[in-house]
């Protein structure tokens, strides 16, 4: 039966799954599927609850590594932004391969050139066009992983998402609680 504590069962089980793939060894750099399931989520429950699945995703990776800093906050502000944006984006769109895509490639760009555009010069006075230089290649890499995961985890995890939901009668729910009640389209 669906119920509101499904739902945030669902998103720590996300959320620990997002970081065990992080703390796999010889992992490629950026090869990770927060963007994969913040899309999802974002659709499926709204813009609080995408901004909070990216931001959360990377203060829990920080804090599990000991690597707590003020790039914690640009990087998980981006991530949670792109999470927020998706619920947006998504909200006149369909659950599709395509649109997952699409949405991967706009917001892994965004979040490269937030991130990895900002944080070198910004923080360790790293010059504009060393940061360049050295992003290009891994903006490359990041996109070929984002827009896999998109293609191949997001609408499975989307579906996941809503099928309880569809399965039982919608009950009336009240403030953030609200964020976790998927919109069936």
């Amino acid at each position: 039966m669906y119920t509101k504590e499904n739902n945030y069962f669902r998103f720590f089980i996300a959320l620990v799954a997002c970081l065990l793939v992080r703390l796999l060894p010889f992992r490629a750099p950026n090869v990770e599927p927060i963007m994969a399931t913040a899309m999802p989520f974002g659709k499926a429950y709204g813009a609080l609850t995408g901004f909070l699945f990216g931001f959360l995703s990377i203060i829990v990776y920080d804090a599990v590594t000991s690597t707590l800093g003020t790039w914690t906050v640009l990087t998980s502000l981006s991530y949670g932004v792109i999470g927020m944006a998706s619920a947006y984006y998504f909200q006149n769109r369909a659950a599709t391969r395509k649109h997952f895509v699409s949405f991967a490639v706009v917001a892994t760009l965004f979040f490269d050139a937030t991130t990895g555009l900002l944080t070198g010069p910004l923080f360790f006075d790293q010059p504009f066009s060393v940061a360049l230089a050295g992003q290009i290649p891994f903006t490359l890499l990041h996109l070929a992983g984002n827009v896999a995961f998109a293609a191949i985890l997001s609408p499975h995890i989307y579906k996941i998402l809503v099928r309880k939901r569809q399965e039982s009668p919608a009950k009336p729910v009240t403030s953030l609680v609200e964020n976790f009640n998927p919109k069936i389209i």
